[in-house]
């Protein structure tokens, strides 16, 4: 039977989740060079649309249609047949099933846009609307169907990722990783000047991030309810753990930075995702001060390496994503959450070995199918600028328009 506070309620949450795909422009934006500001923002903006209509066509019925054997979603759902104003009882049975079906949308959307601060200021335009679209029909929706998908294999297994933590950030992390090494480094990294360009926009970012994954976790009880208010809480607690943490870092190494504070916040974000309808608000500030130092750290690590995946996708999306998963399987409880598990610290060392069985999974998966769909795209078009065209900027060589 449909509710109608549960259903405006997740239509809420779609919207706020909708409006952090833009978010992500902004805060990768202001991160690159002058140059290439507006190419970033549109990299963003088209996977909007993008994958807008993939998830309509084909995306949903991959990820949520009848499972076959537990791998892929059926084609029954094709360009969203049967998919209507009653609800799917196996998925949401207070709201309609299309109601479902654009919140989910929503992370689809979103996921990739995550990637792109891997390649920024050096991919081309035409390179990355084919990697996103196939990005998202090859990787994206076989990774949801295992665990969010009826049947799913992993979900099946008893893997919990209650907003995306494996399905959405680790997937992103590590794809980014992978393209990052397949396009290279840009030219002059590690000898000209990086500086972002616009630390207010970053900023704006990820303010406008943080106000979004309230409905990227709240909206994910399906439920105007008490589950909604508590991931609710919990994601406000876990980003300002990591924002604290992550400022006292920088502060130990340097000066407090406003960059890493914005970014220490997104990464408690991200690290609270998958646990943040299982765990209680001590346990949200333990997540998101750990996954701050795991992630600041792999950053540093980064750099010495001199491996350049720009903006830290990985260091921030996939490790934060990799420890918020593994997180779920130490701090959850039934207590919180009926429908989950007890983890380790709540007598079930069970749920932490399928966490660490579906990291391994999905991160290994994600990794290399985005090296070979990165080279096969290198082979065929080419990933990458020329070189007159890099050094002119994005901005100019991709679009023609400048700020």
């Amino acid at each position: 039977m449909i509710n109608s506070g549960d259903t405006a309620w997740v239509l809420i949450s779609t919207a706020l989740v909708i409006l952090m795909t833009p978010a992500v422009g902004f805060f990768y934006g202001g991160m690159v060079r002058k140059k290439s500001i507006l190419s970033t923002i549109m990299m963003c903006f088209a996977a909007l649309f993008l994958v807008s209509l993939q998830w309509v066509l084909i995306g949903f019925t991959l990820a949520f249609g009848p499972t076959k054997g537990g791998l892929i979603g059926g084609l029954s759902w094709l360009g969203l047949n049967g998919v209507g104003q009653l609800p799917n009882l196996d998925y949401a049975a207070t709201i309609p099933a299309l109601c479902f079906m654009v919140f989910q949308a929503a992370f689809a959307i979103v996921t990739p846009s995550l990637i792109v601060g891997a390649f920024v200021e050096r991919i081309k335009f035409s390179a990355f609307l084919i990697f996103t679209v196939l990005w998202s029909t090859f990787i994206y929706d076989p990774v949801a169907h295992w665990v969010w998908g009826m049947g799913g294999w992993l979900r099946n297994l008893g893997a919990l990722d209650f907003a995306g933590g494996t399905v959405v950030h680790i997937t992103a992390g590590f794809s980014a990783l992978a393209i990052a090494m397949v396009i290279g480094k840009r030219i002059g990294y590690g000898k000209d000047n990086m500086e972002p360009s616009n630390i207010p926009l970053v900023v704006l970012g990820a303010v406008l991030l943080w106000f979004g994954w309230f409905g990227f976790n709240g909206g994910s009880a399906l439920a105007a309810n008490g589950l909604a208010v508590s991931a609710f809480v919990v994601t406000n607690t876990a980003a300002a753990a990591a924002a604290l943490v992550w400022m006292i870092l920088s502060w130990l190494h340097r000066r407090p930075s406003v960059l890493g504070v914005a970014t220490g916040a997104v990464v408690g974000l991200v690290a609270i995702t998958p646990a943040s309808g299982y765990v209680n608000p001590l346990s949200a500030i333990a997540i998101g001060g750990v996954a701050a130092v795991i992630s600041y750290y792999m950053i540093v690590l980064r750099m010495k390496f001199r491996i350049d995946e720009s903006l830290d996708a990985f260091a921030c999306h996939g490790m934060g994503g990799l420890w918020g998963a593994l997180a779920t399987g130490i701090f959850a409880e039934k207590a919180i959450n009926p429908a989950g598990a007890n983890g380790l610290l709540f007598g079930n060392p069970h749920l932490f070995w399928v966490q660490l069985v579906s990291v391994i999974v999905i991160a290994s998966f994600s990794f290399v199918a985005s090296y070979v769909l990165a080279t096969l795209i290198d082979l065929f078009i080419g990933l990458r600028v020329t070189e007159n065209e890099e050094l002119v900027g994005l901005d100019i060589s991709q679009h023609a328009e400048s700020i």
